[in-house]
């Protein structure tokens, strides 16, 4: 299937994404900030990254800005609270490609995955 990378401060919001990933078939590798995140893509070079915007250490508009020099082509998927959709706009910008509204629904997170990965 794929590889994706699941981003986010919170262990129990990625623990979900991971199995539900998991579950459909994909190789799923976790880290839990954006500077953590930008090591892991560097290593792994995963197929997308699912990423949450608010974190500690470096936050995830920084961190797609940082994967896009790495590698401009990138599928990145933002995850975000209701109430930061100036963040959610700002991380457009920065190069993500879709986002999804925490706490997630299990199809949407597949949709926007299978629109990049297969």
């Amino acid at each position: 299937m794929g590889k994706i990378l699941v981003v986010d401060d919170a262990a129990f919001m990625r623990m979900r994404a991971v199995k539900l990933l998991q579950e459909n078939g994909y190789e799923v590798i976790e880290a839990s900030n954006g500077a953590e995140a930008v090591e892991k893509y560097i290593s792994e070079r995963p197929d997308a990254v699912l990423m949450d915007i608010t974190m500690p250490v470096m936050d995830g508009i920084t961190a797609v800005k940082e994967i896009k020099k790495i590698d401009n082509d990138t599928k990145i998927i933002m995850c975000s609270a209701l109430g930061q959709q100036s963040m959610v706009l700002d991380a457009i910008k920065a190069g993500a490609k879709d986002f999804v509204v925490k706490p997630f629904q299990p199809d949407r997170i597949l949709a926007a995955v299978k629109k990049f990965v297969g």
